[in-house]
């Protein structure tokens, strides 16, 4: 059993929060919004703090969640942060997906004061939080990753040390270039289809077998064709990841001509008022020119 800190409540973190519990180790959780610690608690046992230092006390692991950089910087380095009440030899984990830039500032910040720092964005959106089946790209020091890779096999489908610190976020940039370029090309495919008079559900059941076959394909095209979209990953949070690979692009010269383009379209389903809508959403755009045109 390992004494853990978790930082951050979300969709994401509340369950995988609950799978170390169920694996046996000991979780105290701490979220922004007390009352949402409070539930998880009376649903999961443990224990919560008011503030990241109150909860990390003693933790020989701590796992952070949240949203963005200046988040991560806060619960991490700010006033009350986690790094002001973990003890010497405690690796912070970071499930956040943030800049490599911002990862390289804290895990310094951290190997100053004692402390270990682990980033291990994740993909698997939501559900495979809730069934324990992420994939988890990790950067940092080999014998901090060996200590903590056993614990993150709680809701691990694959947990990986691509490198040094900064490593794990450079992935997740290349994780979500694909995944931006899928969702285009299915929402594409989906609406050429609905036009064409075909119907999606037989489309989808051929074409899956073949090359065009994708995790994008499998779970989010019946709802797609359907014109729901609350499942998954929202459009406002695909654009901030898709800023950082942008940005990262620029500082190491690799031209992303597809992701740029994307992400305007993103940019659009934001004006249409869809940003809190999955990032399958994109296809609601498609349709709207094609209505526009007739």
């Amino acid at each position: 059993m390992t004494k853990i800190a978790f930082l951050g409540l979300g969709v994401m973190g509340y369950p995988m929060a609950a799978h170390l519990k169920d694996a046996g180790h000991e979780v105290t959780v701490y979220n922004r919004t007390t009352a949402k610690a409070e539930a998880w608690v009376a649903e999961h046992g443990g224990a919560f703090g008011t503030t990241p230092a109150e909860a990390v006390k003693d933790a020989e692991i701590v796992m952070t969640c949240v949203g963005n950089d200046d988040d991560l910087r806060m619960v991490c380095a700010g006033e009350d942060g986690a790094f002001s009440g973990m003890s010497s030899g405690a690796i912070l984990v970071d499930h956040t997906t943030v800049s490599a830039m911002v990862t390289r500032e804290l895990a310094a910040i951290a190997s100053d004061k004692g402390l270990g720092f682990v980033d291990a964005p994740i993909s698997g959106g939501q559900a495979g939080a809730e069934n324990g089946v992420l994939s988890i790209m990790c950067g940092g020091p080999q014998e901090q990753f060996d200590k903590v890779a056993p614990v993150l096999d709680a809701y691990a489908k694959i947990c990986r040390r691509l490198g040094e610190s900064g490593a794990g976020q450079l992935c997740k940039s290349a994780n979500q270039i694909a995944i931006a370029g899928v969702v285009q090309g299915l929402s594409e495919a989906l609406l050429f289809a609905e036009k064409a008079g075909l119907s999606i559900t037989d489309v989808v059941e051929v074409i899956s077998q073949g090359a065009a076959g994708s995790w994008q394909m499998a779970n989010r095209s019946e709802t797609m064709a359907k014109g729901e979209y609350a499942f998954g990953f929202a459009v406002d949070w695909m654009r901030k990841d898709l800023d950082i690979c942008l940005n990262t692009a620029e500082e190491i010269k690799a031209p992303l001509p597809m992701t740029a383009l994307v992400d305007q379209f993103y940019k659009d389903v934001q004006t249409m008022g869809g940003g809190r809508l999955d990032t399958s959403a994109l296809i609601a755009r498609l349709r709207k020119l094609s209505e526009n045109a007739n």
